[in-house]
């Protein structure tokens, strides 16, 4: 289903947790890392689209959010011919969102990447709002910058805790209560912290970043898809 344009219409989701991270998604079997989004089916309104969504890519149900905000218009991009089949070429033109910005509400084991037998994410983590676009591939950086942008104005106001740290502890080794954390790999986990089905934590995608052709889909994808 396309616009007279050629961009096909097409929700994306950013995540929140409590402490105002994102859900950062790592595309299977590449090294791009992105979040949710999916193409709006006939007869869908973007809302139902975004929970559908929501839940075949990261397995939550709309009692899991509270949905905060969402861009008011379409955001587009265009995605190169190379990464289009050649059966679409020449009509299709790229995606056209509405991005939507929720929070979750219940907790981290709620989120299942294998909630269907046709997976979007092999891996995921908790991020700070500001995602790096440079693991993100480049022909949506854009519209990713405008999204990200656009909702931070509706980010929930949290209370900062434990400003001051006890002698010897430095801050990126504490949580947000002031209690100790432990590392798995480079990121750091509370004691006793087990994933929820279907995940795993990644070392720090900014420091594995591979080369360029590595990160995008693989040639020949659907449309839908990207």
């Amino acid at each position: 289903m396309l616009d007279r344009d050629g961009f096909r219409p097409n929700v994306g989701i950013i995540l929140l947790n409590q402490k105002n991270q994102v859900f950062w998604g790592k595309r299977i079997r590449t090294h791009s890392w992105q979040f949710p989004q999916g193409g709006i089916d006939r007869g869908e309104t973007p809302e139902q689209a975004m929970f559908r969504e929501l839940h075949e890519e990261v397995g939550l149900h709309p009692n899991h959010v509270r949905l905060v905000a969402r861009t008011r218009d379409w955001l587009r991009y265009e995605v190169p011919d190379r990464y289009i089949r050649r059966d679409a070429r020449g009509h299709y033109k790229g995606q056209k969102q509405i991005w939507y910005l929720l929070q979750l509400v219940g907790h981290d084991w709620d989120l299942n990447l294998r909630a269907t037998d046709h997976p979007e994410f092999d891996a995921w983590r908790w991020h700070d709002y500001w995602v790096p676009l440079d693991v993100v591939v480049e022909f949506k950086r854009g519209v990713y910058e405008m999204a990200l942008t656009e909702l931070a104005r509706y980010l929930p106001r949290h209370e900062q805790r434990n400003r001051y740290l006890r002698s010897g502890m430095r801050a990126r080794d504490m949580d947000a209560q002031g209690g100790p954390m432990h590392r798995a790999g480079s990121l750091l986990l509370n004691p006793g912290m087990e994933l929820p089905p279907g995940a795993s934590f990644d070392p720090d995608p900014q420091n594995s970043v591979p080369a360029e052709l590595e990160a995008l889909p693989y040639p020949g994808i659907a449309p839908r898809s990207i």
